[in-house]
């Protein structure tokens, strides 16, 4: 399959999926759309045997691309919004070893990416990750609250997520929001170490056993769209959320 915004690398049945849109890695509806078609596309693939995702530059992504669907009309906007939650999910269930190594900046939706992961690697530097929705006016819903505290705890995704404060990589590390930290020279080769470590386990008993471990959450993404993204999706079109997010587009127009 080609694609206009990932690049794969394969190695040894190991899948290398490379996010590159841009300076930033910023998600559209098109890149959504295949990010979802290539990891379905793997978790039927026999020779893929696990996945590990990265970015480009100094992000591994910043997220959704405001500029773009701060301007889609309200049947494309809910088009987008209903392939970033199959996104998720398809991460969510994806049946074999996903792993993110976390290059640079990773707010918003590319935090959300990272935790749907089974393993989190960041590089060491002056960047930050998080999710930020808040403050830019995006209301955020519960599954995604119950995705980030299965990672960093009820109370901290609780306090993060009404703040939408944007953790160091020591902080994030401190808060269990990552898992190891290390300099960019090593991070993909630490990166293929713990998939090789997952490897090494059965590989049938590895899928069951994540799958249990997430039935909640599947439970949660497969009980409907509305259900979990309508007060959301209400909310964007709201006086409120068009203002801040308006002065947010202005202010990434003007760099």
């Amino acid at each position: 399959m080609d694609f206009k915004f990932l690049k794969t690398e394969v190695s040894e049945g190991i899948y290398i999926v490379k996010l590159s849109r841009g300076a930033a890695n910023v998600m559209n509806l098109e890149m959504v759309c295949e990010i979802c078609d290539l990891i379905e596309n793997l978790a039927l693939n026999a020779d893929c045997k696990g996945i590990i995702i990265t970015g480009n530059g100094p992000f591994f992504t910043a997220g959704l691309d405001v500029k773009e669907l701060y301007n889609y009309d309200r049947p494309t906007s809910e088009t987008f919004w209903r392939s970033f939650v199959r996104m998720i999910e398809v991460i969510i269930r994806f049946p074999k070893p996903v792993i993110t190594a976390i290059n640079g900046h990773s707010p918003a939706g590319g935090c959300i990416i990272a935790i749907c992961c089974d393993y989190r690697l960041m590089v060491n530097g002056d960047f930050r990750i998080g999710l930020n929705e808040v403050p830019v006016g995006i209301a955020v819903p519960e599954v995604i609250f119950d995705i980030y505290s299965h990672c960093i705890g009820n109370k901290n995704a609780y306090q993060f997520l009404i703040e939408g404060r944007l953790l160091n990589p020591y902080e994030a590390l401190q808060f269990q929001l990552v898992d190891e930290l290390h300099d960019s020279d090593q991070l993909m080769n630490r990166a293929l170490e713990k998939m090789k470590q997952y490897l090494r386990l059965g590989p049938e008993t590895f899928s069951i056993t994540k799958r249990n471990l997430r039935q909640g959450i599947i439970r949660k993404l497969q009980s409907g769209f509305e259900n979990n993204f309508k007060t959301t999706i209400e909310h964007w079109w709201s006086p409120e959320s068009r203002n801040l997010l308006g002065k947010l587009v202005e202010k990434l127009n003007a760099k």
